[in-house]
Order: structure tokens, then C-alpha cells, then sequence
């Protein structure tokens, strides 16, 4: 499966933005899903995940409340909803597909990234103050 990551900009704080990913190839109900972020100067780090089920979410404490991941598949596309956007969620975004069905998305959110199958090419979210 091909992930086109799209959706980022340049927004003021508080803000909100959505970001997309794209499948093609194969549909997006056959893999559980994530979204990772990696500020300037950062490891790459978790942020949201749904399962392949969709029944199931996790989300980063500091994004909790505000962020919510969700899957769309009639246009086989998954979403990242931001809400009340801040400067330190400036960083590029990346969606991740997990081909493990019966992963629980608390479980995904703490699996390493070589874990993760297939990595869509980031789309950079900058959050001014």
C-alpha cells in the first residue's frame, strides 16, 4: 500500500488544521492506523492511532482532548483532526499503516516504528504563537 500524507500549513495558535492520508492499493480497513509527529531537532514520537477494526483509539497525553484520529473508508483515506492548535505542536507529521489486525490501539501506541509497515512521506505542521 502507497500513503500520500497531505494537509499541513502554517497556522496561529489555537488554530485548527486536518490532515489526510491517502491509500491506494490496498483498502484502508486492512490495517490498524498512526500518526507520529517529529518536531525540529526531535525523535520521531507517537500521536494517535486507530485500530484496524476501528473500535479502538489512542492518543499522546499532549494531544488528548485536542487531536482526534479517525478513518474514512469509503475514500479509503484516514484523518487527523487538530483542534486548538499550539506552537509545540509544530513538527512533521507522518502516517503510519499497521498490518496486524487484532491490535488494540493502546498496544500500537507503544509499538517501535520499524514495527509499523508502511510510512506515508510527512506533511509539515507549523503552529505560530
Amino acid at each position: 500500500v502507497q500513503l500520500q500524507a497531505s494537509g499541513g500549513g502554517l497556522v496561529q495558535a489555537g488554530g485548527s488544521l486536518r490532515l489526510s492520508c491517502a491509500a491506494s492499493g490496498r483498502a484502508v480497513s486492512h490495517y490498524g492506523w498512526g500518526w507520529f509527529r517529529q518536531p525540529p531537532g526531535e525523535e520521531r514520537e507517537f500521536v494517535a492511532a486507530v485500530s484496524w477494526s476501528g473500535a479502538t483509539t489512542s492518543y499522546a497525553d499532549s494531544v488528548k482532548g485536542r487531536f482526534t484520529i479517525s478513518r474514512d473508508d469509503a475514500k479509503n483515506t484516514v484523518y487527523l483532526q487538530m483542534e486548538s492548535l499550539k506552537p509545540e505542536d509544530t513538527a512533521v507529521y507522518y502516517c503510519a499503516a499497521l498490518d496486524s489486525p487484532g491490535t488494540a490501539a493502546i498496544v500500537m501506541a507503544t509499538m517501535p516504528r520499524d514495527k509499523w509497515d508502511y510510512w506515508g512521506q510527512g506533511t509539515l505542521v507549523t503552529v505560530s504563537s
